[in-house]
């Protein structure tokens, strides 16, 4: 019995230092932002290899999910004969809730564990290291760029998959279903609040981008410089991405939608 008090009160004392780390981290992070502003061309870079390589994961992604939400939903709908508002599900499940958490978890999948990767294994081989050497911050050369572009990228990347899956849905309700496909589309535009939907959905895909762009660059920052470290570290970042952005979804869910 004392043995698992120890062994709890040792793994509470390891996660919050390795909290505090991240917090320090982040705030060196922030704080370097601003010299991303006077190399523009680091921020393309790091917007091409987080953003624009996902492209292809986020689109077909979303185009199929759109797909599967639209013959579950003429389903579920044609037993009321409600098959008219099939985009108003659609949409509202997209914008609302999966674009912007399934793109979350896509992205950490792909970017945040090559973010990470990349991370641990410059300072694997010291890389990092040697910038400090040559009187260079790696958190302002290496990490601010990388940061600030999963920040900037999120957002965009689950307006896509959004877009994308709501054009899914009309393809199967409107193609293979047969709903009218003016009434797809009023009936979404018509019952698609811009603020109670669409901003929230925004607000949300970029609460998601900043805590897994933060989880990545962290983990691979703090990874122990081994190979085995390495993957353990990538591992992390998916996991701990994972539930994080699951449980800040329910926790935003509840503050912008509790009073309606």
């Amino acid at each position: 019995m004392m043995h698992f008090f120890e062994l709890l009160g040792r793994n509470t004392r390891a996660s919050f230092t390795k909290l505090g780390r991240g917090s320090r981290f982040l705030l060196q992070t922030l704080a370097g932002i601003g010299s991303v502003m006077l190399r523009p061309r680091l921020l393309l870079n790091q917007l091409y290899s987080v953003g624009v390589l996902s492209f292809l994961i986020i689109s077909i992604s979303g185009l199929f999910v759109g797909m599967v939400l639209g013959l579950q939903g003429f389903y579920i709908l044609s037993d009321f004969g409600a098959e008219e508002t099939l985009g108003v599900m659609v949409a509202a499940s997209l914008v609302r809730e999966l674009g912007p958490v399934v793109s979350a978890l896509l992205f950490a999948g792909r970017a945040g564990s090559a973010l990470t990767a990349e991370i641990g294994l410059m300072k694997a081989t010291e890389q990092l290291s040697g910038m400090e050497m040559m009187a260079v911050d790696p958190i302002k050369r290496i990490i601010s760029p990388r940061f600030l572009a999963g920040l900037l990228s999120m957002p965009l990347l689950a307006a896509l998959f959004s877009a994308v899956g709501i054009l899914g849905g009309q393809l199967i309700g409107s193609g293979l279903l047969g709903v009218d496909e003016g009434a797809y589309w009023s009936q979404m535009q018509a019952s698609i609040d811009f603020k109670d939907d669409i901003i929230n959905g925004i607000i949300k895909s970029i609460a998601f981008g900043f805590v897994t762009t933060w989880i990545a660059l962290f983990e691979g920052y703090d990874a122990i410089p081994t190979a085995e470290g390495v993957s353990r570290a990538t591992t992390r970042t998916v996991v701990n991405s994972a539930f994080s952005v699951l449980g800040l979804d329910f926790i935003l869910t509840a503050l912008m939608f509790g009073e309606n």
